[in-house]
């Protein structure tokens, strides 16, 4: 059973999941320096946790821009549970939950994942930079 749970509290469950995604994913994976994975933004962060028959699963987290848009940032699935269209169901319904009160979605895609995001209605909106070591492009989907 698929299931997602958000929190923006440091002490919750689901925040505690989204990290130890994170740094499965990201630090051990992708080789990005954990002094860089966890970063200033923690405490502004809504932590959307995907759950499959309660075992934590994938994770994103995001936050509110100046100009009325939603900043996502941090999605990851655990190589276990990859292949399985778990992060497309995660953004579509993070999408579905901010469509109202936001007017866009934007996010730094690492380049290998700009394909995943275009089908998710992403566009390219930058020039190609350098992210933790990975290149990144930002994308945009207009709500």
């Amino acid at each position: 059973m698929k299931e997602i749970k958000y929190s923006n509290s440091l002490n919750s469950k689901v925040y505690q999941d989204d990290l130890t995604i994170r740094k499965k994913v990201f630090v051990e994976e992708q080789k990005v320096p954990s002094s860089m994975e966890v970063d200033e933004m923690e405490n502004k962060c809504m932590y959307a946790t995907l759950y499959i028959d309660k075992n934590p699963a994938a994770t994103a987290r995001y936050f509110p821009t100046e100009d009325n848009g939603i900043h996502i940032q941090r999605v990851a699935v655990l190589k276990e549970f990859r292949k399985q269209g778990l992060a497309s169901f995660l953004l579509k319904d993070i999408f579905k939950k901010v469509k109202k009160d936001y007017q866009y979605i934007i996010l730094g895609a690492q380049d290998q994942a700009q394909e995943f995001y275009k089908k998710l209605g992403l566009r390219v909106v930058s020039d190609q930079y350098l992210d933790a070591g990975i290149l990144h492009h930002d994308m945009r989907l207009d709500l």
